[in-house]
């Protein structure tokens, strides 16, 4: 795996902090520093979810060694599939932008679930875990920033994060089990 792959996974994984930063910018209207708390936190999860599926999956490294990239392409087309079934399924109705740290902690631990069997796909490739995550957090973080600015100053685009987002997922998938049948 190549630190353009990780940067794509990165972008692809980071999309859900995205689309919830452009949410909490429309409904805030204003910039406001609590943006840049929700951004770390995101970051920080996004990041961090991955180190424990890393940690839990060498658990079970005689397995996923030979079959990493059957597990890859399952589990990013299935969490990229995921996001564009979101995209076009039913709307969350939640609409009001609450900055309880309750309210922030909860949506970075749900922008980063399906982050956490991204982990798993570290494992043949153990020396780039910690460029993994730490790629990851920072594109999570910054489009995060992003994602809020354009909340606030794009009251009437419409976006889809989650198309975007689950089509660089499944694309990558792809990329990583063509690899692991030529390798």
């Amino acid at each position: 795996m190549d630190i353009f792959s990780i940067i794509l996974i990165g972008i692809g994984l980071a999309m859900d902090c995205f689309a919830v930063s452009i949410t909490q910018g429309l409904q805030q209207g204003k910039w406001c520093n609590k943006a840049v708390i929700m951004a770390v936190l995101f970051g920080v999860f996004q990041g961090g979810m991955p180190l424990i599926g890393y940690g839990a999956g060498t658990v079970f490294a005689f397995f996923f060694k030979r079959f990493a990239p059957w597990i890859a392409l399952l589990l990013l087309g299935w969490i990229g599939g995921k996001m564009i079934w979101e995209e076009y399924g039913a709307k969350s109705q939640d609409c009001c932008a609450d900055w309880s740290v309750r309210h922030v902690l909860a949506l970075a631990v749900a922008t980063s679930i399906d982050a956490l069997a991204t982990g798993v796909i570290f494992i043949p490739y153990a020396r780039m875990v910690w460029t993994g995550v730490s790629i990851i957090a920072l594109c999570s973080l910054v489009f995060s920033l992003v994602g809020f600015l354009i909340g606030v100053y794009a009251r009437n685009w419409k976006i889809n994060a989650n198309l975007i987002g689950g089509l660089i997922l499944i694309g990558i998938g792809i990329k990583i089990f063509i690899e692991g049948l030529c390798s």
